[in-house]
């Protein structure tokens, strides 16, 4: 009888994340100073890091392909067939291969090994076999642990690849901290989408020039009302005589003074002169949990200089549009 489906999914998870122990423990020991060697290899190389793999380790090298591209590594994938059918060109003299093998025995690897060793370069091996062709044949060679894999059968890569990810994704972050590479670097490598757009100066984002409601100190209760419904922003910002921002006035701010005299009443006696405000060197993301933070969540926030002068404004319908929520 079959155990149920949860319980097999629940299974799989604690096997695997056995491994991931065991795999934390070798990292710690045997694996240490190969983990170094190969670290101190990619970050001094002058050319490119090329991983290569077949089947489900070429998938696995796919990803970690991409994370190491976008967190600083020049790095590219070559599939071992292609490798043999002409492919190997993209190899050059100032390279580092990684291969990753569970068996160390992957025929298809040969080529690109023969060509590495041609151009003596620095080969690096993630493979569970310390006695294999593989692990014999690169100067890191990075022995995983052998553990179970989830399937029954012992025989669908399951936890061997969840390895493999877990090192290469070891390897990438320990590159990116030695590199010092930060987030707006990310953002250089990573233009588009949410998460590009998080990652982006809020000056790509703010209303400038005419488009900001702005007034004086001086300016009547009537005429704040005038602009704070032409700009739309649902406030202004009020200046001093230098032109910096000495408060705000927001639809919150209007209501209760709307009993007052509203050609003799200024604006500076009802604005908030502690305003919240941002800076154009910030991110979207830092802009949105500035916004999302306060007791009472701030819905237009004016962008200052270094003099505390408006620069932009930004509505959160400006982050919304954007996919940022």
């Amino acid at each position: 009888m079959t155990s149920s489906p949860l319980l097999t999914a629940c299974r799989t998870l604690q096997t695997e994340r056995r491994g991931l122990e065991q795999l934390e423990d070798a990292l710690r020991g045997p694996m240490q100073k190969g983990f170094e060697a190969a670290l101190e290899a990619i970050l001094t190389m002058k050319g490119r890091l090329i991983l290569t793999g077949m089947g489900k380790s070429g998938h696995i090298g796919r990803k970690i392909n991409a994370t190491l591209a976008s967190t600083g590594t020049p790095s590219l994938f070559l599939h071992p067939a292609d490798a043999a059918h002409g492919d190997l060109g993209m190899v050059e003299a100032d390279d580092v291969v990684l291969y990753l093998s569970n068996s160390g025995e992957t025929n298809e690897l040969a080529p690109v090994l023969l060509h590495a060793a041609r151009l003596n370069l620095t080969q690096i091996a993630f493979t569970t076999k310390a006695a294999s062709t593989l692990a014999q044949s690169v100067q890191i060679p990075l022995i995983i642990p052998a553990a179970p894999e989830a399937c029954p059968m012992g025989l669908a890569p399951t936890t061997s690849c969840l390895l493999q990810l877990a090192l290469g994704d070891a390897l990438a972050i320990a590159l990116l901290e030695q590199r010092g590479f930060n987030a707006h670097d990310f953002g250089l490598l990573h233009p588009a989408g949410t998460l590009g757009a998080q990652l982006r100066p809020i000056s790509n984002f703010m209303h400038t020039g005419q488009d900001m409601p702005l007034g004086r100190e001086d300016m009547s209760l009537r005429a704040v009302i005038l602009e704070i419904t032409r700009k739309s922003f649902g406030c202004i910002g009020i200046l001093d005589d230098e032109g910096r921002l000495a408060g705000l006035i927001s639809d919150g701010d209007l209501r209760p003074a709307l009993d007052r005299d509203l050609d003799n009443t200024t604006a500076s006696e009802i604005m908030n002169p502690t305003p919240l405000t941002g800076t154009a060197e910030m991110r979207a993301q830092d802009i949105r949990q500035l916004m999302n933070d306060r007791p009472v969540p701030v819905t237009s926030l004016f962008i200052i200089d270094e003099k505390r002068r408006p620069v932009g404004i930004l509505h959160l319908h400006d982050l919304l549009r954007a996919g940022l929520s």
